[in-house]
């Protein structure tokens, strides 16, 4: 069963915000925070010219982040195919994918900023759709960290199917928007 505890009084007799709004305040914040890096960085590799020396960096960087992010999605998304094959239990999938979240946001931040410097063509409509993708992905990695917090308050008893079957859509999606993006940046170096 889900925690929930009551509103209790601060000192001074203001109530303190409940945990949801709480909850729903660092949504909010997340998801503002990555539109605003989303469009800084799309509008940065409009205005940005590297030499090729950096270009080579960046392209360096951008597989090795890639590499990192993607891996760990990777492991999470196996690790709860385990869960649903019977040979891990929910508590050991959460405990091992909970470290996950970290290479996740540090490989995706660093396919970010590196892609900036990589000189993407905007005008492009398949660079229009992998920058919609690299949205999507961070967008739903905000979801699924949220999910991943609810699926830790369920101590030895079974989710309720509803939250299991978002957690499914939020492994597709993320799946489909990482190999979207990655069979997309493929094509386009070979272009």
């Amino acid at each position: 069963m889900p925690k929930y505890h009551a509103t209790v009084p601060a000192q001074g007799g203001a109530a303190d915000i409940s945990e949801d709004a709480q909850r729903r305040l660092r949504l909010a914040g997340a998801v503002a925070a990555v539109l605003l890096v989303w469009g800084a960085s799309a509008w940065t590799a409009a205005h940005l010219h590297t030499d090729p020396a950096l270009h080579t960096v960046a392209l360096f960087l951008h597989l090795a982040a890639l590499v990192v992010g993607f891996g760990a999605v990777l492991a999470i998304d196996y690790y709860g195919l385990l869960w649903m094959l019977g040979r891990r239990t929910l508590r050991q999938v959460v405990d091992f994918t909970a470290p996950l979240h970290v290479p996740v946001w540090g490989g995706l931040t660093g396919l970010v900023l590196s892609g900036v410097l990589l000189e993407p063509q905007l005008s492009s409509g398949l660079t229009q759709v992998k920058l919609g993708l690299v949205l999507l992905i961070a967008l739903n990695g905000v979801y699924a960290s949220t999910l991943h917090r609810r699926l830790e308050e369920y101590e030895g008893i079974r989710p309720p199917a509803r939250l299991l079957a978002r957690g499914a859509v939020s492994a597709t999606v993320s799946q489909a928007g990482w190999w979207g993006a990655v069979l997309i940046g493929f094509y386009n170096t070979q272009h």
